[in-house]
């Protein structure tokens, strides 16, 4: 079997059995999570014990993705709503994926992107139903905050949601959408350190569509420049320097993400075959990153939440700052790990 091919596993698990949530948000810095796929052998390991929702940041690599069959492919919106109980996910696999393209995409780049599809159908056969074209430029724009996390803001993020609204219509159950980005600025990205700067506006193009739509949706940058750099970066960045296209790690998660389900209108059929927040056994998260929705709503809950030390970012909120005495630090991943086999 491919390394990239998510291992096939049942439409449905056990709905009384537990799961686990492992975060790492987009665009903070993490040392672990903050960069292409570098989270996914920590999430790989945690997978063999439980089934694991990760968010797309934790697997996503490119043209690579460490999407495993025991591992639910969330957006971090969904999460936050899962959590909070608001809505259910239902198993799936197999989805049908539409596209959604920047018109500001130069036709250049969207062939290259066109091409991937294609290739991405061929030889995984991954059920790809069709792509729209934005009707006017999303408008894009990033930058970091004073405190140092990446934000952005996207001018015209309506047409982005008619594209989707399109691409529901003609039958798409999951979307992936790609948008036009400046180039970034050259930074210590590439050397394996600070904070990726597009991430953060990515997160909220997604965020938006996965609300407007109740839809798994999840973004990748298209830029212009497509050559493909001969110098040697970080192995932590490495899978976005060997390609000019990130969409096939959406691809593959969206393949097997599971559906979303509003549990507040689902009949009661459909909320029997949902994983629920009831479900949740615990949530893992960068230890100083704590100030979520999802923290704060698992802890209003008595979920377990294990704030992990070995992993970092720039947000500087950990349980002493918040007063989150009911969290509990751990000094790494295999220290969950040894949590989790008990």
């Amino acid at each position: 079997m491919h390394a990239l091919e998510p291992r096939r596993r049942n439409k449905y698990i056990a709905m009384d059995k537990k799961v686990a949530l492992m975060t790492v948000p987009t665009g903070i810095g993490a040392s672990i999570g903050g960069y292409a796929g570098d989270a996914s052998l920590y999430a790989q390991k945690i997978a063999a014990h439980i089934p694991l929702i990760v968010n797309p940041n934790i697997v996503n690599a490119a043209v690579f993705s460490g999407i495993t069959g025991n591992m639910y492919y969330v957006e971090g919106l969904a999460i936050e709503e899962f959590v909070k109980g608001h809505i259910g996910l239902k198993p799936s696999s197999n989805n049908k994926i539409g596209v959604i393209f920047d018109k500001a995409i130069s036709q250049k780049v969207l062939n290259i992107h066109l091409n991937t599809i294609n290739a991405v159908k061929t030889v995984y056969g991954i059920d790809v139903i069709g792509y729209e074209i934005s009707d006017e430029p999303a408008g894009v724009e990033f930058f970091t905050t004073p405190d140092g996390a990446s934000s952005g803001k996207v001018n015209n993020p309506e047409t982005l949601l008619e594209a989707g609204k399109k691409l529901l219509k003609k039958g798409a159950e999951v979307i992936a959408v790609v948008c036009a980005f400046e180039e970034p600025p050259e930074d210590d990205y590439e050397n394996g350190d600070g904070v990726d700067i597009v991430g953060g506006v990515e997160a909220i193009i997604s965020h938006y569509l996965t609300k407007k739509l109740l839809c798994p949706c999840v973004h990748a940058p298209a830029f212009e420049d497509v050559t493909i750099t001969d110098k040697i970066v970080n192995p932590k960045v490495s899978a976005e320097y060997i390609t000019p296209t990130f969409l096939p790690c959406l691809l593959f998660g969206l393949k097997n993400a599971p559906l979303l389900i509003d549990l507040k209108n689902a009949a009661e059929e459909e909320k029997q075959n949902c994983i629920t927040v009831n479900n949740l056994h615990s949530v893992s998260v960068p230890y100083n990153a704590l100030g979520s929705s999802t923290v704060l709503e698992a802890l209003a809950k008595n979920i377990p939440v294990y704030a992990i030390k070995e992993n970092s970012s720039v947000l500087n909120v950990d349980k002493n700052k918040l007063a989150l005495n009911s969290v509990t630090e751990l000094a790494t991943y295999e220290d969950y790990l040894k949590i989790l086999e008990n």
